[in-house]
């Protein structure tokens, strides 16, 4: 029983984590959002509700200047005020944008934004673990160890998500009308309105590579196109 000590403190203290970190970010996002209102961005938020068979799409508008989207684990859809801004700017399209907003609809249709707080508080048990037990065998060196695996696994995992993610989307945007092009050009364009670090190895990357996203995205529209006409 003393054996298996460090590991239930561990997933006893990923459990905390959890919790903490879901309530820390619903009071963050309460208190720093509000609804989005945008007529051009709801008319394409309409076309994908009817899609979807819903009556619409609510999307929130978070109070920070960096370029990003995301899905909170309660289900509810955001986009930030620096990103609104590149589309107020002209430096987005409507279109592209909402090819962001189709994005996080997947995560949050396919369960990845509730399972990323989750994993997020196991990978946090699992480097406690690891560093116990390496720790016996390489002193001192067994957190940097555990850190280095934990960190390979999590931009794996996420990689997964976006890879599901961005297909959902295109599903989702070709079924509205909107078409894919405005994703895989938006793409395009991310790298340079987020900074994004060119030459940092892909499987350190929490995202997998543009030209990997768009060739995704082609494979399936070739699918699509061999599809028999209904």
């Amino acid at each position: 029983m003393l054996k298996l000590t460090p590991i239930l403190l561990a997933v006893g203290y990923a459990l905390l984590v959890y919790w903490f970190s879901a309530w820390r970010t619903s009071k963050e996002l309460d208190a720093n959002s509000t609804l989005l209102a945008d007529a051009r961005l709801k008319d394409l938020t309409d076309r994908m509700a009817r899609a979807l068979q819903i009556d619409q799409v609510r999307v929130h508008l978070y109070e920070t200047e960096t370029v990003n989207g995301l899905a909170a684990p309660d289900g509810r859809i955001f986009i930030t005020r620096g990103f609104y801004n590149k589309y107020r700017k002209g430096e987005v399209s409507a279109e592209e944008l909402s090819s962001v907003i189709a994005h996080e609809l997947g995560h949050v249709a396919l369960g990845h934004s509730r399972r990323r707080m989750i994993d997020f508080s196991g990978q946090n048990a699992i480097r406690m673990a690891l560093a116990t037990v390496f720790n016996r065998f390489l002193p001192g060196l067994g957190v940097l160890i555990a850190n280095g695996i934990t960190t390979l696994l999590a931009a794996s995992l996420s990689r997964a998500d976006e890879y599901e993610a961005d297909a959902y989307a295109a599903a989702l945007l070709e079924k509205s009308g909107i078409g894919t092009e405005a994703q895989k050009s938006m793409f395009r364009k991310l790298e340079a309105l987020v900074g994004a670090r060119g030459g940092m190895p892909v499987w350190l990357m929490s995202h997998p590579k543009t030209a990997d996203r768009i060739a995704a995205i082609e494979k399936l529209e070739a699918g699509w196109r061999r599809l028999p006409d209904s």
